[in-house]
C-alpha cells in the first residue's frame, strides 16, 4: 500500500485541529481554512475530526505519490519552521527557500500558498523520479 502520510502526524495535528492544521495536512485546503476560521466549526468539527482521522489518512494515501520526499516530515517543516524556508530546501527547491529565508516566508503569503498545497508539491516531486 502507498503509506504517504501517518496517522501519528495527523492525531499530533488535529491537537491543533482547531486552526485545521490536521486538514491542511491530509490534502482538505477547502475545510483547513473553515477550521481556521471557525475555531474547527465551533470545536464541533474538531471533535467529529478525532474519529475521521482513519478515513482521511486512507484517502491521502490513495491520492499522493509516495518516494523520496516525506509528506510528514516537509509538513513538520512546514508547520513549525515555514516562515524559514527549511520545507521547501527539504524538498530540493533552495532558490524559494533561500527567498523564504530572508523575506520571513515571503511575507507569510508563500507560507498560506504552501499550506494549500504542499501535498500536490511533494507529490509532484515523488513523481519526477519516474520522469
Amino acid at each position: 500500500m502507498n503509506d504517504t502520510h501517518s496517522k501519528v502526524v495527523g492525531y499530533i495535528l488535529w491537537i491543533f485541529g482547531f486552526l485545521g492544521a490536521h486538514r491542511f495536512y491530509y490534502g482538505k485546503p477547502v475545510t483547513g481554512t473553515i477550521w481556521l476560521f471557525t475555531f474547527g466549526l465551533l470545536g464541533i468539527g474538531w471533535l467529529i475530526d478525532l474519529f475521521l482521522i482513519p478515513s482521511m489518512d486512507r484517502e491521502a494515501d490513495l491520492r499522493f505519490n509516495s518516494g523520496q520526499v516525506d509528506y510528514s516530515v516537509a509538513w513538520i517543516l512546514l508547520t513549525f519552521l515555514g516562515v524559514f524556508g527549511i520545507h521547501r530546501m527539504y524538498m530540493g527547491k533552495w532558490l524559494t527557500g533561500i527567498l523564504y529565508l530572508f523575506t520571513a516566508g515571503f511575507f507569510l503569503i508563500g507560507v498560506i500558498y504552501d499550506f494549500w498545497t504542499l501535498n500536490d508539491q511533494v507529490s509532484i516531486k515523488n513523481a519526477e523520479r519516474f520522469s
